[in-house]
């Protein structure tokens, strides 16, 4: 039976233990930073569903959009382990990394409306907390690190989709930081062979993201016949990834990427916002007069979009087509208002804060 320590450990029935090598990808003891929040604990059900001999440790502070209840119904299995901790901590990063073969990477503050706010987080968090969950990696011989940067690393895209080696040029602190991470993980490979692999993916959607994202949020409004603030005249453009897409590209990475290299992965799917704004409308059968256009934010990019061919030659192709995943999404979101309603709760002060003013 489950149970939580005093320490804030949870402890499951199974343990991630030393392997001499890293190379047999079988039994695996994977470790996840950040495990439990959106792309985390999709990503630990695809492991978990895909990968029978694997076992993975999650590692995750439980910030407003850390959610325990993302994995409740798996939380009592053999093969999955939890440790509350903040990446911040080394002595706790590197406990939690003791014994383990590979490590994703994936903890951090992710919104950039609340970096504009205060970058402090997202300095702290995204550029300190990645550098000890290196100098972990590093001390404890981890033989192979999966870093999950962003596209948003590349800076808006004015011409031709980014290439893996086009030069960084965030415009905004969130996407500084993760820039700032994601060439210290490449310096540790190049200075001291950390086995570390960089992935940069598009903008992510699916069940359990929390709601100050696009998607969600619109949604939720939406089902309480709110208005929807639009930024600007929402003609930016970003690149759909479906989240069960992403984990399984993530996944070959891990398997078989190459250390030291960065992949781009897309969706294939750029969009304008207001053609998904609509979209999610559509869905949830809700006038487009719920539409209300605001001050756009501070530095918004006008558009993200990369060029993918490094892992489409690994074999990944996404596989989710964009409308349906859309639609279904809005189902979840729908099907889930308890689970959204308490998300919202948790961070009531922020959104009070940011959007009162639009």
């Amino acid at each position: 039976m489950a149970k939580v320590t005093p320490s804030g450990r949870y402890i499951s029935g199974g343990t991630v233990s030393a392997r001499a090598s890293g190379k047999d990808w079988h039994q695996m003891r994977l470790l996840v930073t950040g495990g439990v929040g959106f792309i985390g604990s999709n990503f630990v059900r695809h492991v978990l569903a895909s990968r029978e001999d694997w076992q993975v440790r999650v590692f995750d502070k439980l910030t407003y959009a850390g959610n325990l209840g993302n994995l409740a119904d798996l939380l009592d299995g053999p093969r999955l382990e939890f440790i509350q901790g903040d990446i911040l901590d080394q002595e706790a990063v590197e406990g939690a990394m003791a014994g383990v073969d590979a490590a994703v990477h994936m903890a951090a503050e992710s919104h950039v409306d609340r970096s504009i706010i205060s970058a402090e987080a997202a300095v702290q968090t995204n550029f300190v907390g990645s550098f000890r969950v290196f100098e972990a990696a590093r001390s404890l011989g981890v033989s192979r690190l999966l870093h999950v940067s962003t596209d948003e690393v590349y800076g808006a895209a004015l011409g031709e989709p980014f290439a893996e080696e086009d030069a960084l040029n965030p415009r905004n602190p969130y996407a500084a930081t993760k820039a700032g991470a994601d060439r210290l993980a490449h310096s540790y490979w190049i200075t001291y062979e950390l086995p570390v692999l960089i992935a940069r993916p598009s903008n992510n959607y699916g069940p359990w993201q929390y709601p100050e994202k696009l998607i969600p949020f619109f949604t939720w409004r939406a089902l309480n016949d709110e208005h929807l603030p639009v930024y600007g005249s929402g003609t930016q453009i970003r690149d759909w990834l479906h989240v069960e897409d992403h984990c399984r590209a993530l996944m070959l990475l891990l398997e078989r990427g190459k250390p030291g290299e960065a992949y781009n992965i897309h969706g294939g799917n750029e969009r304008p916002n207001m053609e998904t704004i609509r979209l999610i409308l559509d869905e949830l059968d809700k006038p487009e007069s719920l539409i209300r256009h605001v001050e756009d934010r501070p530095g918004h990019d006008i558009r993200y979009a990369m060029d993918a061919a490094k892992i489409h030659a690994l074999g990944w192709q996404p596989q989710i087509e964009w409308e349906a995943g859309i639609r279904a999404t809005v189902r979840w979101f729908a099907e889930h208002q308890e689970w959204m309603r308490a998300s919202v709760a948790r961070g009531k002060a922020y959104f009070d804060e940011w959007y009162s003013k639009r």
